[in-house]
């Protein structure tokens, strides 16, 4: 919505382009929750969770990007943060999910070094009013979906489909990612600042020397790619050969994109299992037959949050994980008495919550853990078509339900809340 001042992002525009986003749905309204967001507050108080995640929106911030800040974007995120703390929840935000100003975009977008530069500007913004409050920031969520799914899949806004803009886009968000860490730290003393990525393992379709060689390289995409700058300063060149492209690296851009960080978040919904192409293009990705699904087509693979978890502080040495999405979407209905029913979700969360505990059992430094998502919302190219939420969203009243799996979760939580 273009209410109090926020200006146009790419999404806006995407949801615009015909045959991008599923039915022709559009963002604008999704859940409101600008304007209900005390109701969902109380719904969070019964839950029990202790932290709410939410994700702060650059051009209700800085409409153009660059330049002046939207002072009623700003009073938004005041209120909010007032009302959580209020309410004995700590605030967690996200400084980028996705939604660039559009005006950026139009001046080159993430394969624009002064895309970088402005993103740690709007950090300034954002940290300078709320830093003396929110303890515990995130720079991105999922890079790779910013730079791959946006730039060469093309399934994401800005809907590219360019290899070279892809590997031009990681590396300025990763840039973006270390300046914000820098603002954060200037203007934040004390404050915890870290990034989410969405890692799946990757897994070969065979023992055959083909398919290992398969889910090598796909996990050096999907994964390594963006991992390894941020953790370890580098980037892994032999992905970049395979590529054949070179990311527009300046002095000192490692170095910063390495910056020490307090903590990793996790988002991680599955796993991906490659096979060699016979063809012998890239990796083909399957979903192996007769596993059950999610309604992405997504397999329930638990284990695969286990693995990565495990992965992170093991092989990368992170010594503080979040787990910042878990979940899953399956098609909701409510029943003659108005209720959901949705005993697959809770199935779903049971298995995923018990693989993320098991980590940490093991010596995983695991901090916390938050469902994607409370609420049924807008889901990108999907539009409303998925429901990802433990409550149910009437998008045309937007009517809120608590599904079972919201009763199941509060009574787990009840049960161990440190864990959440």
């Amino acid at each position: 919505m273009t209410e109090d001042g926020r200006g146009p992002s790419i999404w806006d525009t995407f949801c615009a382009t015909p045959g991008k986003v599923r039915n022709g749905d559009s963002g604008a309204v999704a859940c409101d929750f600008y304007h209900r967001y005390p109701q969902d507050i109380e719904l969070m108080r019964e839950l029990g969770v202790e932290a709410f995640r939410f994700s702060i929106a650059w051009p209700r911030v800085v409409p153009e990007g660059r330049g002046a800040v939207n002072a009623a974007g700003l009073d938004f995120y005041d209120r909010l943060v007032d009302a959580l703390l209020a309410a004995g929840l700590r605030p967690f935000p996200t400084l980028y999910h996705w939604d660039l100003p559009q005006p950026l975009e139009d001046a080159g977008g993430w394969r624009s070094r002064a895309t970088a530069e402005a993103f740690a500007e709007y950090t300034e913004a954002v940290v300078r009013r709320l830093g003396d409050r929110v303890r515990d920031w995130t720079t991105h969520n999922e890079p790779f979906c910013t730079a791959w799914l946006g730039h060469v899949v093309g399934v994401h806004a800005p809907g590219l489909t360019d290899v070279g803009a892809g590997v031009a886009a990681a590396h300025h968000v990763l840039l973006s990612h270390g300046l914000a860490v820098e603002v954060v730290r200037r203007e934040a003393p004390g404050a915890r600042v870290g990034i989410v990525f969405d890692v799946w393992p990757v897994h070969p379709a065979s023992d055959h020397p083909s398919d290992l060689d398969a889910a090598r390289e796909t996990d050096g995409v999907r994964n390594r790619l963006f991992l390894e700058p941020v953790l370890r300063g580098s980037y892994p060149e032999e992905v970049l050969e395979r590529l054949g492209v070179t990311p527009p690296v300046e002095e000192g851009d490692l170095a910063r994109m390495s910056r020490p960080i307090d903590f990793v978040g996790i988002n991680n919904y599955s796993r991906t299992v490659a096979r060699a192409n016979p063809d012998g293009g890239e990796p083909v990705v399957e979903v192996p037959a007769g596993v059950p699904l999610t309604a992405m087509g997504w397999e329930i693979y638990p284990d695969a949050l286990y693995e990565v978890l495990v992965r992170l502080h093991r092989e990368y040495g992170v010594d503080s994980l979040y787990v910042t999405e878990s979940g899953a979407a399956f098609d909701d209905e409510r029943g003659d008495d108005g209720r959901v029913d949705d005993q697959d979700r809770v199935s779903y969360l049971e298995g995923y919550l018990d693989a993320a505990l098991r980590a940490r059992a093991e010596g995983v430094p695991l901090e916390g853990y938050f469902v994607w998502s409370l609420l049924d919302n807008f889901e990108w190219s999907e539009g409303y078509s998925k429901r990802f939420g433990i409550v149910y969203v009437d998008f045309e009243t937007l009517e809120r339900v608590p599904k079972s799996s919201f009763h199941w979760y509060r009574d787990r939580i009840a049960a161990a809340p440190s864990y959440f």
